[in-house]
C-alpha cells in the first residue's frame, strides 16, 4: 500500500499541495501545522505601500507574505518597475508573479541552488551596491534576522514589516483523527516538512508520541533536523515544489522495495 503524504503547510498551500499530489497519482491529505492570520494592525502595511517607491528591494519571506501584503494594498496598485522583489524559492516566487510582479523584476535563488533559503538569495543579491539603498522585510511576527544583517552589512537601512501574524494550528475532528491514525501507524504515512515551526507545533500537538518508527521529507536541513529532534527514525531531503516530492518518492522506491511509493 503506498504511504499516505500528510502535508504540514498552512492550510491555503497545504491545500494545494494536496492538489498538486493528487494530479501526480500520489495520495496526500493536508495537517496544516501552523495557523496563519492577518496582522493585528493594517497601519503599518498601508505605510509600506505608500512608501513603496523609496524602497531598491522588497523580500518577501514566503507565499503568506505575498498574499497577506498585496491583500492590504491599495485597490490596483501596481508595482513600481524599480522596485527589485526578492523571494527565497519557487512558491514565493510564484505568488508574486500571480499578485502582477514582473518576472523581470523578481530576485530569486539560482534554479540550481542547493536550498532555496536567504543563503540562496543572497548569493544573487550580494553582487548589487547596497550603499545607502532602502530595504523593507516583509515577513510574520518575527523571524530570522540573517538577510536583513547582511544586507545592513553591505551598507542597506533595512525596514520590516508584518504582513500575518501565526497562531498555533487548531485541529479540527478530521485533522486530530490523522494525527491519531498516524501516530498508531506510522508505516502508512510520510510527513512532509517545510518548516521547523511546523515540527515544534506537532511536538506540542502529540508530546508523548513515539516518532521513531516515522519518516518524514523535510525542504531544508534545518527542518530536517528539527524533525530527528523531535525523534523521527527516517528524515530524508526533498525540494521545495510537488514535483520535487514526487522524484523524491521515486528516489525511495529502491528496486524491490515492499514499499509501493505510487498506487497502481
Amino acid at each position: 500500500m503506498a504511504p499516505r503524504l500528510i502535508v504540514t503547510r498552512p492550510a491555503a498551500q497545504a491545500a494545494d499541495w494536496v492538489h498538486q499530489f493528487t494530479q501526480l497519482g500520489l495520495q496526500a491529505h493536508a495537517l496544516p501545522l501552523i495557523g496563519i492570520e492577518p496582522a493585528a494592525d493594517p497601519a503599518p502595511l498601508l505605510a509600506a505601500w505608500q512608501a513603496l517607491s523609496t524602497y531598491r528591494l522588497v523580500v518577501f519571506v514566503s507565499s503568506n507574505a505575498v498574499h497577506h501584503f498585496f491583500a492590504a494594498g491599495p485597490v490596483s496598485a501596481a508595482w513600481p518597475a524599480e522596485v527589485l522583489a526578492g523571494s527565497p524559492g519557487p512558491g514565493t516566487s510564484s505568488a508574486l508573479r500571480r499578485a502582477g510582479v514582473g518576472p523581470a523584476t523578481i530576485v530569486e535563488p539560482a534554479a540550481e541552488a542547493a536550498q532555496f533559503d536567504s543563503e540562496a538569495l543572497w548569493a544573487r543579491l550580494q553582487a548589487l551596491p547596497w550603499a545607502g539603498q532602502r530595504v523593507l522585510v516583509v515577513r510574520g511576527d518575527g523571524g530570522r534576522d540573517w538577510l536583513a544583517d547582511a544586507l545592513r552589512a553591505a551598507g542597506a537601512q533595512v525596514d520590516f514589516v508584518a504582513a500575518y501574524r501565526r497562531r498555533p494550528p487548531r485541529l479540527d475532528a478530521a485533522g486530530q483523527a490523522l494525527l491519531d491514525a498516524a501516530c498508531s501507524a506510522p508505516a502508512t504515512y510520510l510527513w512532509l516538512f517545510s518548516s521547523s515551526e511546523a515540527v515544534a507545533w506537532l511536538r506540542a500537538l502529540a508530546p508523548s508520541a513515539d516518532w521513531s518508527c516515522s519518516r518524514a521529507l523535510a525542504s531544508h536541513p534545518r527542518i530536517a533536523q528539527a524533525a530527528r529532534d523531535l525523534g523521527f527514525g527516517d528524515v530524508q531531503p526533498a525540494g521545495p515544489t510537488a514535483g520535487a516530492v514526487a522524484q523524491a518518492l521515486d528516489r525511495l522506491a529502491a528496486p524491490g522495495s515492499s514499499i509501493q511509493l505510487r498506487p497502481q
